[in-house]
């Protein structure tokens, strides 16, 4: 591997902002210095006027996921590729255990598919179905596999939900083994009614996809789950946080020194409820749970990342098309197209998270640029087992590097996107803030519009211990 040096950048990490070089060799970060020397056999990368940040780390994407009766339309490749341009070099994503299968069963199913992946990747493990061997293929997969993170429903009653009892035994599990319980919280069993009574009185425009999922759903959720937590001595985190109510909750037991850890998304941070009156075909393109909510709520997320309530903002990449195209109907939202109710749920994301944040983040003055590194690369980095090799600039660190122009203006289309979906939420939005080259272990896989990368260039992480930052 050529050693390269990338010069006169202003390196921006967790807790530093300085101007250096720096030496790349064998795939990690070599040097760090000013005026390094470099011989006629080293490729220089100038820098300057560029923002030199770690890699971004995404810990919660769907690739060729199979929700109800619909898959996601990003395969590995495409994925990460999408990943790669929008300045994200790790994802964990989400391998499932087969509903009434095992676990063992679900991760060689993932591994086997992720083996295309073009960045670098880890696995959280869904769990669908929970028995006495469940808890023993998860402590498996946990000690002898790098899998250090679980993810279990709290919705979706029989197809996905775990109840309270099988979370408490989970937890307490994971808290044992150095692993780390993720929920998606929500009221499961009151959604579903609230779902089923829509439905029988007709109520099937996506207007009503919000109403069934009333914000008191998620507070509620969220707080049992963390009572949970605490009664199990786990640490917990919660995915996709989207409402006031919940936030309040993360932030009362973390002042109680309770080990509560959140993440929330860039929809929610900059789109809000008023998408679902647009007309179907267009408010389709936001159907996600939890759904938008209203300003209230969205304000409260800034304010919760600003004061350290939240922790980590990822995408939940969990794209499914608008139309059938070529990649055919169980790939569509038209699944939907009659009720709401059979609509699949999820949206894209992970091409536009770093320069969105940026944008509306940084120059906005909601964050400053080491917070901005510390939610989109460190903390997630640390919370799920992958500092110091993952996560920032440091001697002895992956070269996971992003060259960013922070004054660059552009316009998000999905025409111009690498993901297989046919849509962005941000259609139309003018961006300041870019991404210009991007290193994987040291090699460049993205130069501009260029793609340098290849299906199979990254490599499976096994994850440590996950849970403490």
């Amino acid at each position: 591997m050529t050693e390269k040096l990338i010069k006169n950048g202003r390196i921006i990490t967790a807790t530093d902002d300085y101007t250096a070089d720096i030496m790349i060799a064998d795939g990690i970060v070599k040097m760090i210095g000013l005026d390094i020397a470099a011989g006629g056999d080293v490729e220089i990368f100038d820098a300057s006027g560029l923002l030199v940040l770690p890699g971004g780390v995404d810990v919660h994407t769907h690739l060729e996921a199979e929700v109800g009766a619909a898959k996601t339309v990003d395969t590995f490749e495409s994925g990460t590729m999408a990943a790669a341009f929008g300045g994200t070099t790790t994802l964990v994503d989400f391998a499932q255990q087969p509903h009434g299968g095992g676990v063992i069963a679900g991760l060689d199913d993932w591994q086997a598919r992720a083996a295309k992946a073009c960045v670098d990747v880890g696995a959280h493990m869904i769990i669908t179905t929970f028995n006495d061997q469940t808890l023993v293929d998860m402590k498996s997969v946990l000690q002898n596999d790098g899998v250090t993170s679980f993810k279990m429903f709290m919705v979706m009653p029989g197809v996905m939900m775990i109840d309270d009892a099988e979370l408490y035994q989970i937890m307490r599990m994971t808290g044992e083994n150095g692993g780390l319980s993720c929920v998606h919280a929500e009221n499961g069993l009151l959604i579903d009614l609230l779902i089923k009574e829509a439905v029988a009185e007709g109520r099937n425009e996506i207007l009503n996809h919000p109403r069934v999922h009333p914000p008191g759903t998620e507070g509620e959720a969220a707080h049992r789950a963390i009572q949970i937590a605490k009664l199990a001595d786990s640490p917990l985190y919660v995915v996709h946080v989207s409402t006031q109510d919940a936030v309040n909750h993360i932030a009362e037991a973390r002042h109680d020194g309770v080990p509560i850890y959140a993440e929330t998304c860039p929809h929610y941070l900059f789109l809000t409820e008023d998408e679902y009156d647009k007309p179907n075909n267009e408010a389709a393109k936001y159907t996600m749970i939890p759904p938008l909510r209203s300003q209230a709520h969205q304000d409260a997320l800034w304010r919760g990342l600003a004061s350290d309530d939240l922790q980590i903002i990822s995408t939940d990449h969990c794209p499914f098309c608008l139309t059938e195209q070529s990649w055919g109907l169980e790939h569509s939202k038209a699944l939907g197209k009659d009720s709401f109710a059979q609509m699949p749920n999820g949206a894209p994301g992970v091409e536009t998270r770093l320069p969105l944040i940026y944008d509306g983040g940084v120059r906005e003055g909601r964050l400053s640029l080491n917070r901005f590194v510390q939610l989109n690369s460190t903390t997630p980095a640390k919370l799920f087992g992958l500092f110091p090799r993952k996560g920032t600039i440091a001697v002895g660190s992956d070269a996971d590097i992003v060259l960013f122009d922070p004054e660059e203006s552009w316009i998000i289309k999905a025409s111009d996107h690498h993901s297989r979906v046919d849509y962005s939420l941000f259609e139309g939005r003018e961006t300041i803030g870019r991404v210009k080259k991007v290193f994987l272990r040291g090699e460049m896989i993205v130069d501009g519009t260029e793609w340098l990368g290849h299906a199979g260039g990254g490599q499976f992480i096994k994850r440590g211990n996950s849970g403490q930052v």
